[in-house]
């Protein structure tokens, strides 16, 4: 037996106030994005940034039914959507954030393992690392550099890839 450890790199700033100017925008084009969250059941709304080779952004928000769960997270609206519309195209950084009436959000809300799955494949597609902000409104913003940072085990199988 032989026991294995991972070791995950981020950062971590107080605010928007620290981060460069370029990730700063993008994080306040996330909170632009929950504005089109249709959320009515659950009452939190996530919004999603992709910043792409090029300087252009595609948002995303994340999309309910009353059919659980054929709505879909706020990543993957924004992800397929430039998969769709630019499969070429190369996402260097995106920033996700939340929001809801209910209760006060104290730290970022990161991704579920269904977007992270989904993230990790457009970084092999791409060979390119993505960088992930998650920021709280108003609050701490986490800057993570690479998907498997996040999902260390994530499906890889290279004889399926085309």
């Amino acid at each position: 037996m032989e026991e294995r450890n991972f070791t995950i790199s981020y950062q971590s700033f107080k605010g928007l106030e620290e981060l460069n100017e370029k990730d700063s925008a993008l994080c306040l084009k996330a909170v632009e994005a929950l504005k089109t969250s249709y959320s009515p059941y659950s009452g939190f709304k996530v919004g999603a940034a992709l910043q792409l080779k090029g300087g252009r952004v595609v948002l995303g928000s994340n999309q309910e039914n009353v059919a659980y769960p054929s709505g879909l997270c706020a990543e993957r609206v924004a992800l397929f959507s430039i998969g769709s519309e630019d499969p070429n195209a190369v996402i260097e950084s995106m920033a996700i954030t939340a929001k809801t009436d209910n209760f006060v959000i104290e730290k970022p809300v990161t991704c579920c393992g269904g977007c992270l799955q989904v993230m990790a494949e457009f970084e092999q597609r791409q060979k390119q690392e993505i960088v992930v902000l998650f920021y709280c409104i108003n609050g701490e913003v986490l800057k993570v550099k690479g998907i498997k940072n996040l999902i260390p085990f994530l499906f890889e199988e290279s004889r399926l890839v085309v």
